[in-house]
């Protein structure tokens, strides 16, 4: 009895601890490119839409990926440097209802097993004696609904000169938090992750949230 009821509990524990991804940013990673062996040159400049030029959620993500650039060796074109690349960016966040039902351990002995009898001594069973291990547990399925979101973020370099693109990322991540601005940093280093990486290889990327 003992043995099948921890064998039970354990396997509950293994199904409701599995979903938490608590402190990590997950996200799947896919990348397209024809990077050449060497560049003549890593200048670029930001190629934006009016409505991205009017916008400071934009210019923010933009800082992101420029910082990331840097990190990686390019160099941003002052206006009187012809550059050879050009980069853009686009990113969306939409959310949908999920329900989940999942099951949970029930004392069977609700009014034996608590405070007030562990405080009890029985002369047959000693102080330290629990019913809740001579019977077998109960099991409840319960209901959790929340909403579920998905961010998305795409990037692109490519050649000045004629449009030719170079490399083409697309990042997507799900978790229950709406603040794409919040994501958006843990996004934006995952694109560049082992850049340029292998292309047309999905790969996930688990970053640690920073406190």
């Amino acid at each position: 009895m003992k043995r099948w009821m921890i064998a039970m509990l354990m396997a509950v524990s293994t199904v409701l601890l599995g979903g938490c991804a608590t402190g990590t940013i997950r996200s799947s990673v896919t990348a397209f490119h024809e990077w050449p062996n060497t560049l003549p040159s890593k200048t670029y400049v930001f190629e934006r839409t009016k409505e991205q030029n009017d916008s400071l959620e934009y210019r923010n993500y933009e800082n992101l990926v420029r910082n990331e650039l840097a990190r990686l060796g390019f160099e941003e074109a002052p206006a009187s440097v012809k550059p050879a690349l050009k980069a853009s960016l686009n990113y969306s966040i939409s959310g949908r209802d999920v329900r989940e039902v999942y099951p949970v351990v029930v004392n069977p002995h609700p009014y034996w097993y608590g405070p007030a009898w562990r405080g009890y001594y029985s002369p047959f069973y000693g102080p330290f004696y629990d019913p809740f291990w001579y019977a077998p547990p109960v099991v409840e399925q319960r209901v959790s609904q929340y909403q579920l979101f998905t961010r998305q973020l795409k990037i692109q370099l490519a050649e000045m000169a004629g449009g030719k693109k170079l490399y083409e990322t697309t990042v997507v991540s799900e978790g229950t938090n709406s603040s794409l601005a919040a994501v958006m940093p843990y996004m934006v280093r995952s694109a560049f992750t082992e850049f340029p990486g292998p292309s047309g290889v999905p790969r996930r990327v688990e970053l640690k949230l920073e406190q």
